[in-house]
């Protein structure tokens, strides 16, 4: 018997180390080619990390949340015959977003039971109770649940039980160890089985659930922590007339062909940034405070900030000075389906120049958005709501909006600021001036 040695690969060019995120295996596990170890994370997307060969987890060389340097022993395999080591070699990179989609739950799937090649297809991922592979066919004994110890499931496969409302400990799991996969979840709510209701009452509840910050989560923090610690914040608030654009929305999208995308206010704005920021280049910008560079940026990649299950992410929509209006609004809607549902590209979530960030129907009267580091510039979107407005004789209703954007302060003077939102006002209130070639 000898020892094989996996390392940490190198994951994309320039990273040094990445976020250890997930581990499909433990010490003890049988594993085969091409079974998903191991996923990484790095610059908001993850990397599977397969096994090159058949084996038994001897070691493993780093725990979930740990930062590991690239080439670093990831963990040891048993194997029969002589040992050695390799760079694992990673598979392709998702965003690291659970999701409930049938696209995504046939991708977690895969990840949990370690689906083999072809040419690996006569043994399945069932083992019995020490643990061996099983030949397709054969199943492992089913032992009753555990009431009371935690189930063993991924993380995708939690969060479909818990927008079930299904009670895990009640499934029996079918995979290695017992784990409980997609199809067991599957066949538990085919059987007719009722997600547990717990009798409600008034009761002192004391325990504290600790998480550890981890993958995306910490992504976001410190790009938080990051652009809150180092850009002084102006933030600019104004109110905006979008009756006529709202009236020119509804015409348009009533006419629209049917391969075009159903209109937003969004696509509009795009195009009202495009035309500002031409005439305003110093807040289409990247500040390296480190080297005292502002870079102005001709191409104007818009970044819009998207909730998913996992945490909110950035999509671009890149080169919008090139886009027409229907272009923009199906870009915008191929980019936030692709974060939701993981699917999104490295190079989709990172390089944009200014960001758009809006809470639809939630957006509140006004919020203090935090500019996503390194740009100088964010534009908050905020509801619409129907108000009186006085036209000088009477009060009228109009449909109302508050734009809430943020500026660096060390880049965008103030007057600059209210001068960039005043343009993009205009062009808001007169949406026909969007339209009319500079």
């Amino acid at each position: 018997m000898g020892e094989f040695v996996i390392k940490m690969p190198d994951v994309g060019e320039g990273v040094a180390e990445a976020e250890l995120v997930e581990w499909h295996c433990k010490v003890g596990d049988p594993v085969r080619e091409d079974m998903v170890l191991a996923a990484v994370m790095t610059d908001k997307a993850t990397v599977e990390i397969p096994s090159p060969v058949n084996g038994t987890v001897l070691w493993l060389g780093a725990e979930i949340g740990d930062t590991v340097a690239v080439k670093a022993p990831l963990l040891r395999i048993q194997i029969a015959g002589e040992g050695g080591e390799a760079d694992a070699v990673p598979m392709a990179e998702t965003v690291t977003i659970a999701s409930s989609s049938p696209q995504r739950r046939e991708g977690a799937r895969r990840a949990d039971e370690g689906d083999a090649p072809p040419s690996l297809g006569q043994l399945s991922p069932s083992s019995d109770p020490a643990g061996h592979l099983l030949p397709a066919g054969e199943k492992g004994s089913r032992a009753a649940p555990d009431t009371l110890a935690k189930p063993l499931a991924s993380p995708a496969v939690r969060l479909r039980a818990q927008d079930g409302g299904v009670d895990l400990r009640q499934v029996t799991g079918t995979g290695p160890a017992g784990r409980i996969t997609h199809d067991d979840l599957d066949q538990f709510l085919a059987r007719g089985a009722q997600p547990s209701i717990l009798p409600v009452g008034l009761a002192r509840k004391t325990t504290v659930e600790e998480i550890k910050v981890t993958g995306l989560r910490r992504r976001i923090s410190e790009k938080m922590v990051l652009a809150t610690s180092r850009i002084p914040h102006i933030t600019y608030v104004e109110e905006i007339d979008v009756t006529d654009l709202e009236d020119l929305r509804a015409t348009m999208n009533a006419s629209r062909k049917p391969d075009q995308t159903k209109l937003t206010i969004l696509p509009f704005l795009m195009r009202a940034l495009v035309k500002t920021v031409g005439e305003q280049p110093g807040v289409n910008a990247t500040f390296d405070d480190d080297a005292g560079i502002i870079s102005r940026h001709g191409a104007v990649h818009i970044g819009i900030a998207t909730q998913t299950p996992a945490g909110l992410t950035v999509p671009v929509v890149r080169h919008a000075e090139a886009r027409g209006i229907w272009d923009c609004a199906g870009e915008l809607v191929r980019l936030a389906e692709a974060a939701r549902t993981g699917s999104a590209l490295r190079e989709e979530l990172s390089g944009s120049t200014i960001t758009i960030t809006s809470l639809g129907a939630m957006g509140g009267i006004a919020t203090t958005p935090i500019i996503n580091h390194p740009e100088v510039a964010i534009v908050g979107v905020n509801k619409i709501m129907m108000r009186p407005v006085w036209d000088g004789s009477q009060f009228i209703p109009r449909k109302m909006m508050n734009l809430s954007s943020s500026f660096d302060h060390r880049v965008v003077d103030g007057w600059d600021a209210a001068t960039f939102v005043q343009r993009i006002k205009a062009l808001l209130e007169t949406p026909a001036l969007i339209f009319i070639e500079s």
